[in-house]
């Protein structure tokens, strides 16, 4: 497993009426961690994209526990639970205030991409290297894997719970 942290600080500008962070503002937060967890790992958005590969969000969640409020330092916290796997890979976020509590989790599902096609493309190998020292071999199957026969498949995690 893989783990980053970020910290922002809660600008006015990022909240709404009620003093509350404007809940558009929590997908650029992922995006600021996500960012700065590749830096750490010697990984650059800007290389990948100069080698013509993209990496849009294919699927984003966010619950929402407490709110984030003006001049709050919060840590984003980014969880890396498996390895990226055929063209995607799915990061999940927490989101921590100084008290240390739990505000906000969320996940963004992203997918590889040929920037001439627009089509997925297989996770590009010095991407995967880089990733693979984070990962021990009963971490390799994950949730991304396709189960062996639909009876196989887990519930989804919303059912879990």
């Amino acid at each position: 497993m893989y783990q980053s942290d970020t910290q922002i600080r809660v600008r006015y500008a990022e909240t709404d009426q009620m003093g509350y962070v404007y809940h558009g503002n929590y997908a650029a937060y992922f995006e600021v961690c996500r960012t700065e967890a590749f830096r750490q790992l010697g990984i650059s958005y800007k290389a990948l994209e100069a080698d013509g590969v993209g990496m849009p969000v294919g699927e984003i969640r966010t619950r929402f526990r407490r709110p984030a409020r003006y001049d709050d330092l919060l840590t984003v916290r980014l969880l890396l639970k498996q390895p990226a796997e055929g063209t995607r890979v799915l990061f999940e976020y927490e989101i921590y205030n100084e008290a240390h509590e739990l505000l906000t989790e969320g996940h963004t599902l992203m997918v590889f991409v040929s920037m001439a096609t627009g089509r997925p493309v297989p996770i590009p190998q010095d991407i995967a290297a880089k990733l693979a020292p984070y990962f021990t071999d009963d971490e390799i199957a994950g949730p991304l894997t396709p189960p062996k026969a639909p009876g196989d498949a887990p519930a989804p995690a919303a059912f879990l719970k």
